[in-house]
């Protein structure tokens, strides 16, 4: 080689050397300002938090997660039951009467063709984690995923988490296989499942750290959903003398029976009774589980935010952290979610991201299909086509934001749509006969006690907000 040509391939190399530091030599997918994702699900998460103004709830973390990023006040899932809710915001598409209707959805089955969030981002060169409980199936959806899903197992218990022995008892003894709908017990947070699913994620984070490569680390937290087990410590925080109760422990009045459930779920449960309302005791003790299971996965949510400060990972990681739909805690006599109201429909949406500023609340209307695209926006990565959602970046950015002008939910036969002041329910069969309806108007009635639907003077308003919810679903409605 003479001399000119040696100089040529010095000069390059030096170029190159300057443009890729040392160890950074790779493509624009795996570039280190990609920012990584942590991807936080929290199961029956409803704003029950003190970063939404619940002030009883003791939630550290979660309010310093808020400190950091953007709180949605008023975020609201597609359908209120997890399997179908996770569906619905891991493919970007809006629930219809065909696709994702129930806790036992699968993606794979009503959206083969979807291409989900994760697997987008794996696509474009991120490294891609589940752990806990982010599809309902562990196993649906695959490819979404660069290692197989993780899910802790307890060799001494089955999969409803009990650590007592006279749980783990009652649970075999019981019909289904589920003990009661609540426990507590003196053990280390790892004793249950979702210590495990923090430890877990700590690791993973760790061995990402290594990793020339940008990450998406899904965590799917199981508390607080029942049955309400969590270490003893966390049933400490509270007085159950001094819980809160819902202020409205009855069904709207003129509300249709369609509006109303028996609470199944928590039915399935031993110590709870087929049918009428719970004992005085059992519901203190079900907002006294409900608020402790929160105060526990609250714990798990912080050592990750710890985690990411030390690895001196948090200023490159967007973390986004979502409940999957709300929760009754005897609103209308009601408990569990699987109603049309709007403490189902409501949940915690927080998004944390370089670059963006902390400490901000936005009141504008979000939908849970809005995060796959906010999430792309956020990392500079394309958008598939067929998205339901839009991004959420100009609200991040300006959160006095207008955002939507409706947002919509449904649940099996009933669709419902939501605009700054007014929810609208119907519910109708197959060919488009509408059978009940509901009109709250939250200026007004915030916590949804009296029906509207049939007064005269809202006729144009449930005209407008009909026409809305057939816009939206154009091909659930024949008329």
């Amino acid at each position: 080689m003479n001399y000119a040509s040696f100089f040529q391939l010095w000069f390059i190399a030096l170029l190159l050397s300057a443009a890729y530091p040392t160890g950074s030599f790779q493509n624009q997918n795996t570039a280190p300002n990609k920012p990584n994702i942590l991807f936080i699900a929290v199961d029956d998460l409803r704003p029950e938090l003190g970063c939404y103004g619940k002030s009883a709830v003791i939630s550290p973390n979660i309010d310093r997660l808020a400190s950091q990023g953007t709180l949605f006040n008023r975020a609201y899932c597609q359908i209120p039951v997890c399997g179908a809710s996770r569906a619905s915001l891991l493919t970007g598409l809006r629930p219809n009467r065909s696709r994702f209707l129930g806790y036992d959805t699968w993606a794979d089955k009503d959206a083969p063709e979807a291409l989900t969030l994760p697997q987008h981002f794996k696509n474009n060169g991120y490294y891609t984690i589940s752990n806990g409980k982010i599809f309902h199936h562990q196993d649906d959806k695959l490819e979404s995923w660069s290692e197989l899903p993780w899910r802790p197992r307890n060799p001494n218990s089955n999969w409803r988490d009990y650590v007592t022995e006279a749980a783990q008892r009652i649970a075999t003894d019981h019909e289904n296989g589920r003990g009661p709908a609540f426990e507590q017990a003196d053990v280390p947070d790892t004793a249950y499942f979702d210590g495990k699913i923090a430890a877990k994620t700590i690791a993973d984070l760790q061995r990402l750290k290594k990793q020339d490569q940008p990450f998406f680390l899904a965590v799917g937290f199981l508390k607080p959903h029942l049955p309400f087990n969590a270490p003893s410590r966390y049933w400490d925080l509270y007085d159950p003398q001094n819980l809160p109760k819902a202020s409205n422990p009855f069904p709207p009045e003129n509300a249709p029976d369609a509006a109303i459930h028996n609470f199944g779920e928590l039915r399935n449960y031993a110590g709870i009774p087929p049918e009428g309302a719970l004992s005085k005791s059992i519901a203190k003790l079900m907002v006294h589980g409900y608020y402790a299971c929160t105060s526990y996965t609250d714990a798990q949510i912080g050592k990750l935010l710890d985690t990411l400060e030390e690895l001196d990972l948090a200023d490159n990681t967007i973390v986004v952290l979502w409940g999957d739909h709300g929760w009754n805690l005897e609103e209308h006599g009601l408990w569990c979610k699987h109603c049309n109201f709007e403490t189902s429909l409501r949940a915690p949406l927080l998004i944390k991201a370089p670059g963006l500023p902390a400490g901000q609340r936005t009141e504008a209307l979000t939908e849970f299909i809005d995060i796959y695209p906010t999430l792309c926006d956020l990392a500079q990565l394309p958008e598939p086509g067929y998205l339901d959602g839009q991004s959420l970046v100009p609200i991040l950015s300006q959160p006095d934001a207008s955002g939507k002008e409706y947002v919509f939910s449904k649940f099996f036969d009933g669709f419902t749509v939501k605009n700054n002041r007014y929810r609208y329910t119907e519910w109708s069969e197959d060919d488009g006969e509408v059978y009940a309806r509901m009109l709250y108007d939250h200026h007004q009635d915030s916590l949804e006690n009296v029906n509207i639907v049939d007064q005269p003077e809202n006729k144009e308003i449930v005209r407008e907000l009909q026409k809305q919810l057939r816009k939206a679903y154009p091909n659930d409605f024949i008329n």
